[in-house]
């Protein structure tokens, strides 16, 4: 007799439900049995005593879990204890205020442990390595005279390693180029040549990049007398004149330099010319270079002569600037300041300012130098105040040395904004007068629009000073 399936709209029998439970369950003993109390707890049981025999079923299986897993396994972070287990099958009887309040001392009690995990996994003991970063402590700068002194510790000053390689650098072109001229021209009276500038009067800053090799003309005094610029026909007191005398006695040729005579001074472009082509035109600069370890090359384009060292990363250029000592007077052939008068001679003052800026310092402690060195690192840094140079912000700091008595490390700021005070004020008359010279303008150099613009730059500068410490490109 052909077997008819159950009608729709019938409950299926307990035996029909224990039957397909077993058939998917396979045939364990315990788990027919526990299936067969599920299949029939809701029937028998009710909806809550269902609930507690499945939540009593469940502990009795991780019971027989735990017993059955080998010794020396451990036990998952997650796992229960059999109190907790219990601890949830009396929430499931009570009130809804216990059940409330079981589940609050539950959540408890399982914050702790989660709290322990997440410790553990973050822990530097975990086998996942976390990188290590590096943080570098920025001193946290408030005042102006903490910013100046950061800005000077960080940026201006020099390391001693690269000062001492531009200076041996330079040395050693220096010795090169003089035994080169001694043994090309022997019978030109030169002396000693030697470095000076910024880099050797340790008043460079930002970087050792400059050097000046000084060439020493021997003048004989009884065939030439210096005109001071006041009785020149331009009445300049900054440039001064050679004029070679005695010709009825001593004619022309009785001295090397009567070759550089031009309407009876001795000119200063034509003895730039003869060293440019001694020197630049003559010297093996690519087998130097080799020699030495670097690259010497000249710099074209500009009037005075200049060469451009490059060793790896580092850059040195050296001025070569021919100069005339009399007595207490030292005069330099600089062509860009001399325009088209080729024979004048620009009166230098820069040692005397250096020595007595030096000075100055020694005999009260004072930060001049340092303050000045700031200055020159701001001028240099900023595009709009690059015109400026170091022989005028010394000057304004001798100025001002005469009526400030306090140079002290607690009075820099103060002295930082008043030299710009100071330069502004003396933008503004177009007037800088020399210190030991006090009628040679130092600002004749400069044309209307720059005097403008760096005067607009140190007035805004007042209000922020600020901006001067930030770095140009």
């Amino acid at each position: 007799m052909e077997e008819k399936g159950p009608k729709e709209g019938t409950v299926p029998t307990m035996e029909g439900t224990v039957q397909k439970r077993g058939k998917s369950r396979g045939e364990d003993g315990f788990a027919t049995a526990v299936d067969f109390l599920l299949a029939n707890a809701r029937l028998v049981l009710g909806v809550g005593g269902a609930a507690v025999l499945g939540i009593a079923t469940l502990a009795v299986k991780r019971l027989i879990d735990r017993a059955a897993r080998p010794p020396g396994e451990d036990e998952k972070p997650d796992q229960k204890s059999i109190s907790e287990t219990w601890e949830e099958l009396s929430l499931t009887g009570a009130s809804p205020k216990l059940l409330k309040r079981g589940l609050e001392n539950s959540v408890n009690k399982s914050l702790p442990a989660v709290i322990k995990i997440e410790k553990e996994d973050c822990s530097p003991s975990s086998t996942a390595e976390v990188p290590r970063l590096e943080i570098r402590r920025v001193p946290l700068c408030v005042t102006l005279q903490e910013k100046l002194l950061h800005y000077y510790q960080s940026h201006v000053t020099l390391s001693e390693s690269d000062v001492a390689q531009a200076k041996q650098k330079a040395l050693d072109v220096c010795m090169e180029i003089q035994a080169f001229l001694r043994s090309k021209q022997p019978e030109m009276p030169l002396g000693e040549m030697s470095l000076g500038g910024s880099l050797f009067d340790d008043l460079q800053v930002v970087s050792a990049d400059h050097a000046c090799l000084l060439v020493p003309l021997l003048i004989e005094e009884k065939f030439w007398y210096f005109v001071p610029g006041e009785e020149t026909i331009l009445n300049t007191p900054q440039f001064w004149m050679v004029r070679r005398t005695n010709l009825e006695y001593f004619g022309r040729g009785s001295s090397y330099w009567d070759k550089f005579i031009v309407g009876g001074y001795l000119s200063s472009n034509a003895v730039n010319e003869s060293l440019h082509k001694l020197v630049m035109g003559s010297m093996n600069w690519p087998a130097l270079g080799s020699m030495l370890d670097c690259t010497i090359r000249q710099v074209m384009g500009s009037q005075e002569l200049k060469l451009e060292i490059q060793q790896e990363q580092s850059q040195l250029f050296i001025d070569i600037l021919p100069i005339i000592r009399f007595e207490e007077t030292v005069l330099t052939s600089q062509p860009e300041s001399k325009g088209n008068f080729e024979n004048l001679w620009c009166r230098s003052f820069y040692t005397d300012e250096a020595t007595k800026l030096r000075d100055l310092d020694a005999s009260d402690s004072g930060l001049r130098l340092c303050c000045l060195k700031i200055l020159k690192a701001v001028c240099k840094d900023q595009p709009s105040l690059r015109r400026v140079t170091g022989g005028h912000l010394v000057n304004v700091i001798l100025h001002l040395s005469d009526t400030e008595s306090d140079w002290s490390e607690a009075a820099l700021a103060d002295r930082f904004l008043q030299v710009i005070t100071e330069v502004t004020g003396y933008l503004e008359q177009g007037f800088l007068p020399s210190y030991f010279n006090s009628a040679v303008n130092l600002l004749s150099e400069l044309s209307a629009e720059e005097i403008d613009e760096i005067g607009y730059t140190f007035y805004c500068a007042l209000s922020n000073p600020d901006m001067l410490l930030q770095r140009g490109v």
